[in-house]
């Protein structure tokens, strides 16, 4: 396997706008945030064959060592179906025990069954659900991801009040 310092970011294909601002905001000289894109490795054409698209989709996650994921209704169905790009993202995430922050894209701070992907929920797999705000999925990317292996911690986790305050949010 390749040297894993990507961030993976998932998404359902109606929240693709909210990937992009994610970009925006790496971009900005006026906002602290920062990740190394694994969606820039492994491109697959529109017209690529199913087959092909989720072998780049895998090949891109090898390059990760952490996966945010916007987490929205349309996320949680697609990563449900067991057949759309998002079911297999989310297989692949857990194969390879990836930490995943979940984005709340209501911008709410807990944790929302709603939005997080029924394999995470059955498996009870340990993730980090956050408000889509680029310091506080940050600040998961710095301190949730790094402890995710150590961790004994199953299922479900949000951050309490205090860390968004700390945060000036």
């Amino acid at each position: 396997m390749s040297y894993s310092n990507k961030t993976y970011v998932a998404f359902a294909s109606e929240d693709i706008k909210q990937y992009y601002l994610m970009e925006a905001w790496r971009e900005s000289e006026h906002i602290e945030f920062s990740f190394f894109d694994a969606h820039n490795l492994y491109i697959s054409l529109d017209a690529s064959k199913p087959e092909t698209i989720k072998r780049n989709l895998r090949e891109r996650m090898k390059n990760a060592k952490q996966v945010v994921l916007l987490g929205s209704p349309a996320g949680r169905r697609k990563g449900s179906d067991g057949t759309s790009f998002l079911a297999h993202e989310v297989k692949v995430l857990m194969e390879f025990n990836l930490p995943v922050v979940i984005a709340n894209l209501d911008r709410d701070r807990t944790v929302d069954r709603n939005f997080i992907p029924q394999p995470l929920l059955d498996n009870r797999y340990h993730t980090i659900s956050v408000s889509f705000q680029p310091k506080i999925i940050q600040y998961a990317l710095d301190k949730y991801a790094p402890a995710f292996a150590r961790s004994a911690k199953e299922g479900p986790y949000q951050y309490n009040a205090s860390v968004y305050t700390g945060l000036d949010l």
